[in-house]
């Protein structure tokens, strides 16, 4: 599913324009990216937690040259899936 798939059926289920559903799916990635940079974690009940988790420095391959390399130490974006999606999704 892409973004405006989303969107589109985001204004089907909540029969909203695709205006108001747009702006609707925009607000709440941006209220979700806006709290990870705050370092905030992110949970809806039922469906999942969005947090960043620190990554350590570590070795890799220059696919290319095979030559070693640094990967430096950052973050990452994770989503744990809650209870309810897990379910729907083994169902």
């Amino acid at each position: 599913m892409t973004k405006t798939s989303l969107i589109e059926a985001v204004a089907a289920k909540a029969d909203l324009k695709k205006a108001d559903a747009d702006k609707a799916v925009n607000a709440v990635i941006e209220a979700i990216t806006e709290a990870l940079v705050a370092g905030d974690k992110v949970q809806v009940t039922g469906f999942g937690t969005f947090e960043v988790k620190a990554t350590g420095e570590r070795q890799g391959v220059n696919p290319k040259t095979g030559e070693k390399i640094t990967i430096k130490a950052g973050k990452a974006a994770k989503f744990s899936a809650g209870k309810s999606l897990k379910d729907a999704v083994n169902a």
